[in-house]
């Protein structure tokens, strides 16, 4: 596993990258929420009131790093984070920054 601090425009959040053989599962996650790669549940951990919000890639197949997780485009919100104004659409890192 890969752990790495993703700077923000007010905090810090802490990115994860773990490999899983042929892909990677990528988190950021702030004090808040978090934004992660297509393997995520966010409707589960909606159940927690635990903001988060999947990512697809905006270019290639996987999100492989952290930066692909901020550069990609938000596909899936669960209502928690929809609550603090994430949107399907929005880019990885403009959703964190809610967060």
């Amino acid at each position: 596993m890969h752990q790495e601090n993703v700077q923000l425009t007010r905090k810090v959040a802490v990115g994860f990258v773990i490999p899983l053989g042929p892909a990677n599962l990528v988190a950021i996650k702030t004090d808040v929420g978090m934004i992660g790669c297509g393997a995520f549940d966010v409707a589960a951990l909606d159940s927690f009131s635990y903001p988060a919000a999947k990512v697809r890639p905006s270019i290639g197949p996987s999100i492989v790093d952290t930066d692909d997780l901020l550069k990609g485009i938000v596909k899936e919100a669960n209502r928690s984070a929809m609550g603090r104004g994430i949107k399907n659409g929005m880019t990885g890192r403009a959703a964190l920054e809610l967060l």
